[in-house]
């Protein structure tokens, strides 16, 4: 595929939405995208309905369009998957601080690394899982959300990880232009 990024290879190591949907966006601007993922691929495969023929769910696809797919165990498989890195310009990770570098160790010097976390890797909350529903809660989107005198509501779709998604596109896009 071609455009704006054409050239510019991705390593997305994240799972779920926020990063596997900023690399669609990378992808989707031509960037070469390899989503590296468990043995037994990653958790939103077998969200659904609706699935299709394969047993794939539309929601994995919804975030992973025009990416490569390779599986990799992260904890008995480094090497493959620093052989990958090393040849990347960007990794898109989202495990808790600290989490990919107990895994893998130093990443090259060259590569632009886009870490997504809930509450980022400092302070007290660093090492908290980030889960759309429980941020909504935190931001108070869901207290403006629903009926008037009402409890507060979920927004209907998960949209901090889809902004985050967004926001990290845009943050890389920055890094590879600076």
């Amino acid at each position: 595929m071609s455009g704006a990024l054409e050239g510019i290879k991705v390593v997305d190591l994240s799972r779920i939405l926020a990063g596997p949907y900023c690399g669609q966006m990378l992808s989707d601007l031509g960037a070469e995208v390899v989503k590296v993922e468990a043995p037994w691929g990653d958790d939103t495969r077998t969200w659904g309905p609706p699935f299709l023929d394969d047993g794939t769910a539309a929601y994995h696809l919804s975030c992973n369009r025009g990416k490569s797919f390779i599986q990799a165990n992260l904890k008995q498989e480094p090497e493959s998957v620093m052989s990958l890195i090393n040849s990347a310009d960007v990794v898109i990770e989202n495990f808790k601080p600290g989490g990919l570098q107990s895994l893998l160790g130093t990443l090259p010097d060259h590569l632009i690394v886009c870490s997504i976390s809930a509450f980022g890797t400092t302070g007290p909350r660093r090492d908290e899982p980030g889960y759309d529903l429980a941020l909504q809660a935190l931001s108070g989107i869901m207290s403006i959300t629903g009926e008037t005198d009402g409890m507060p509501v979920k927004v209907g779709v998960a949209w901090i990880d889809i902004i985050t998604g967004l926001y990290a596109g845009n943050a890389i896009l920055a890094a590879l232009f600076h």
